[in-house]
């Protein structure tokens, strides 16, 4: 009884010393028999009330841009731009152009490993770059603005350094006039070269001609204006460029012409003659001549055969022989029709096309599809035309 009464008293001021038993333990056997009930987990601070919310984290602290560029291999910013893929860069760097990559290219090493990537570089379309000339009567029957040669050369220079020579189609306007010295130093920094729209040949020698031919033994397709004395270059395509199979002329096509065709590349597959002036003897040599042709094109030609009094006699249909020679190409392209607008055109330039007179895109275009030259590239746009002038 006392210590009943003793235990009251010490519970009344607060100061009892008896220990609080904890909760008898549920035995697992109980628990497995399904006995007693598994505890459930404690609430959420939020269900017991305000006061038992978690307390706020600080916030992080500022950081400037300086600091998160100095932090390269955090989470804030991944990698550095010096360790991205190449893969990556390439692909950022086909969206740019010439002008927009020389600065580029110099930032470091691997910067300059991408820009110089055979994706980058596979076509390099100088489609809008022209001389400034005027005619003359004397040979070369050409006079260049010799700024329009030093910007020339500054903008091969740039493109050969960048590229690295992993250019392996390279497209000239056929109004830029180059000189030897423009041919070789491109011949020598572009060794990968399968095609070639070659510009006008005025300024250029035969000896130029023949060298920067024979650094191009990947060669394999060349547009190129008439000249005049073709077998040359026939025999030089035919000595040093093994797999060589398309050949565009833009301009005249007589039989000697036809005759260096068919001496020296036999085994040509393509021909295109679009917007030409053909006479029908050098039509039939290559008709006749070259068995393993498949792809010829005669659109909007200007077909003519001289009559037995002297003059020039246009031909607007093709006879039955030569339609049944062209029956077994795989591909025959041929339009004289007075109602095209293009064969209108060759009509009243007398079968030398006066270019300038027209679109832009319209020297361009061609009904072979491996032929057609499409837009403008992108590495030397309009950008680019306006940006690189020279002082």
């Amino acid at each position: 009884m006392a210590e009943r009464e003793n235990e009251i008293h010490a519970r009344h001021n607060g100061t009892s010393q008896i220990p609080i038993q904890p909760p008898p333990l549920i035995g697992s056997s109980r628990r497995r028999r399904g006995i007693i009930p598994r505890p459930r987990s404690p609430p959420e601070p939020a269900a017991v009330g305000a006061a038992l919310v978690a307390p706020r984290l600080p916030p992080p602290p500022a950081r400037s841009i300086r600091d998160l560029i100095i932090m390269g291999e955090s989470k804030w910013m991944g990698k550095r731009w010096e360790e991205m893929d190449t893969d990556v860069l390439v692909k950022i760097f086909k969206e740019l152009n010439l002008v927009e990559l020389s600065p580029v290219s110099q930032v470091c090493r691997l910067w300059r490993l991408a820009c110089s990537d055979p994706l980058i570089w596979g076509t390099l379309d100088f489609g809008l770059l022209k001389s400034n000339f005027i005619q003359t009567r004397a040979s070369p029957y050409i006079w260049v603005d010799d700024r329009s040669d030093k910007r020339l050369a500054k903008i091969l220079r740039v493109a050969m350094a960048i590229s690295r020579g992993n250019v392996n189609c390279m497209i000239f306007h056929y109004n830029l006039y180059m000189k030897d010295e423009h041919l070789h130093y491109i011949s020598q920094r572009s060794p990968n070269l399968k095609r070639l729209v070659m510009p006008a040949w005025n300024r250029i020698s035969r000896a130029g001609i023949c060298q920067a031919i024979e650094r191009w033994g990947e060669l394999e397709s060349l547009t190129m204006p008439t000249i005049g004395h073709p077998p040359y270059i026939m025999e030089g395509l035919a000595n040093s460029c093994k797999n060589f199979k398309e050949l565009k002329i833009m301009g005249s096509f007589d039989l000697l012409f036809a005759s260096a065709v068919t001496t020296y590349l036999p085994k040509l597959k393509v021909l295109s003659l679009r917007c030409s002036k053909v006479t029908m003897g050098a039509l039939q040599c290559v008709l006749n001549s070259l068995e393993h042709l498949e792809v010829l094109n005669i659109s909007h030609c200007l077909l003519f055969e001289m009559a037995t009094n002297g003059r020039r006699q246009v031909i607007h249909e093709l006879d039955n022989k030569a339609l049944e020679r062209a029956s077994r190409l795989r591909e025959f392209h041929h339009c004289q029709s007075r109602q095209c607008v293009a064969c209108q055109r060759m009509m009243l330039d007398e079968g030398i096309l006066r270019w300038y007179r027209y679109e832009d895109w319209f020297w361009r275009r061609d009904e072979v599809r491996s032929l057609d030259l499409k837009d403008y590239g992108r590495l030397f746009g309009a950008q680019c035309e306006m940006l690189t002038s020279v002082d």
